[in-house]
């Protein structure tokens, strides 16, 4: 072989193993999520921008499915990273001493409200996601089932077997939704307002999902008329020329933060503060907004279509203490009372 050859060989050898090194140096994140996965993308693509040494593999599930992994795990944890599962969830593992705390960089920014009020916090808030019920317009005429304006509309015999909304034990949708009921209308263990509500809504449900998006996409596609799920998914979905309307009850909207936290238990600190950095920075805030109507730094989401400008003003006032602290019991009691009507677990 001539020099040439050998120098020429010798350098392209030289360039693989360089390629292969730096490929074998990537650090790689296991952050569990509840994005959905239309978003993952996106996110992983902004972050990689700043961060192209961090490779994130995603676990994704529902909110409720999540919660209880990270649970059940507790004494083996897998996760270095949680991002975008709600806000109440990771309160309930803080609670369990199973996150890092840690102030990122960009913490001024985010509002207060939207974020742990320890310092530093255990977790922060991304966006805000919150109810809406998803109206197909062309089953109803057809069926003339009227439009309905509030929570207490949907109690009436004109909707009996076509609304579908999220199970609570399997879905944040739907625990915040429950969550939300019992702040307007009362808990008392079990005997308030909020649960003769359910006992009314639960007599014109003809089924429980465990994806708080699959209500609305049943509603979008006409397979029921009333889809109670946020308003991501009915936004969206509106988008693509569903016939549907977005209503926002007009007793307030429950909702819930999608948050990150530092999985206590992690080897790769490092690398998941520099994911906590990210998550937490307007560049990141601008992709949340392209999906949110309220992002945790004010003044950054465009205002999305069918969302009203008022929409922060819906929501209810949200203890994510109580909705953390008292989960167990709300959800066994939901769960004895209407699980009878819940999709079959795959």
């Amino acid at each position: 072989m001539r020099l040439s050859k050998i120098v020429k060989f010798l350098a392209l050898t030289g360039l693989l193993a360089a390629t292969s090194a730096a490929f074998a140096q990537k650090t790689q994140l296991l952050v569990y999520t509840a994005l959905e996965t239309d978003q993952l993308k996106a996110y992983q693509q902004g972050f990689n921008q700043v961060n192209p040494d961090i490779e994130i593999k995603w676990v994704r599930d529902s909110t409720g499915v999540i919660t209880a992994k990270l649970l059940a795990e507790k004494a083996n944890p897998q996760a270095d990273a949680v991002m975008g599962v709600a806000a109440s969830s990771l309160a309930l593992l803080d609670k369990q001493g199973m996150l890092v705390p840690y102030a990122p960089l960009n913490l001024d920014a985010i509002m207060t409200q939207y974020r742990d009020k320890k310092q530093p916090p255990a977790w922060f808030g991304m966006d805000v996601w919150g109810a809406t019920v998803c109206f197909n317009t062309v089953e109803a005429q057809k069926k003339n089932i009227p439009k309905p304006t509030s929570w207490q509309d949907l109690t009436k015999p004109a909707y009996k077997g076509q609304i579908v909304m999220p199970n609570p034990a399997s879905s944040g949708t739907g625990y915040f939704d429950v969550v939300a009921w019992l702040t307007l209308f009362g808990d008392q263990d079990g005997k308030g307002g909020g649960w003769k509500y359910m006992d009314g809504l639960h007599a014109n449900i003809a089924q429980y999902t465990h994806s708080g998006s699959k209500p609305c996409n049943m509603a979008a596609s006409g397979e029921f008329v009333v889809g109670i799920s946020f308003e991501y998914r009915a936004n969206t979905n509106k988008a693509k020329g569903a016939p549907i309307d977005l209503v926002f009850p007009k007793e307030g909207l429950g909702w819930d933060l999608e948050a990150f936290a530092i999985h206590k238990g992690t080897k790769k600190l490092d690398a998941a503060k520099k994911l906590a950095d990210w998550a937490s920075s307007k560049d990141a805030m601008l992709l949340y907004g392209k999906n949110f109507a309220i992002t945790a730094q004010p003044g950054v989401a465009a205002p999305l279509a069918n969302v009203p400008k008022d929409y922060e003003q819906r929501l209810v006032k949200l203890d994510f203490n109580y909705a953390a602290e008292q989960r167990e019991r709300i959800l066994t009691e939901w769960t004895r009372r209407y699980d009878g009507k819940s999709e079959k677990k795959k």
